[in-house]
């Protein structure tokens, strides 16, 4: 996993997965990571490959934290099947999804 800092905005990248055998790591390092002048953060979900229960604890976790301080989650994106897994629990409603489209031309 990897965790930076852009201006207002925390970016976490390159979680490979999100299950119940990482995800308590994953929080209390995001957690940590997380400075007063964070308003938000982007999680970006391109290369999980798969989340489950645990992991969407983790999210939902996350997005108490932002709330709390009236900060904000996006989730950045998520390949087809952790997209299915948002939407299936309806998560995609609470999180802001981006979905960048490198084929698109302006």
């Amino acid at each position: 996993m990897q965790l930076e800092t852009q201006g207002t905005k925390l970016v976490v990248s390159k979680v490979p997965e999100l299950t119940a055998s990482n995800a308590s790591d994953i929080k209390t390092e995001v957690k940590a990571a997380i400075e007063d002048t964070h308003t938000q953060i982007d999680i970006d979900l391109s290369t999980t490959g798969f989340v489950d229960s645990s992991g969407l604890g983790v999210l939902i976790g996350l997005h108490k934290a932002m709330v709390a301080k009236q900060g904000s989650i996006r989730i950045l994106n998520p390949g087809e099947s952790v997209q299915q897994v948002l939407e299936l629990t309806r998560l995609h409603r609470l999180f802001e999804v981006v979905i960048s489209n490198p084929n698109a031309t302006e």
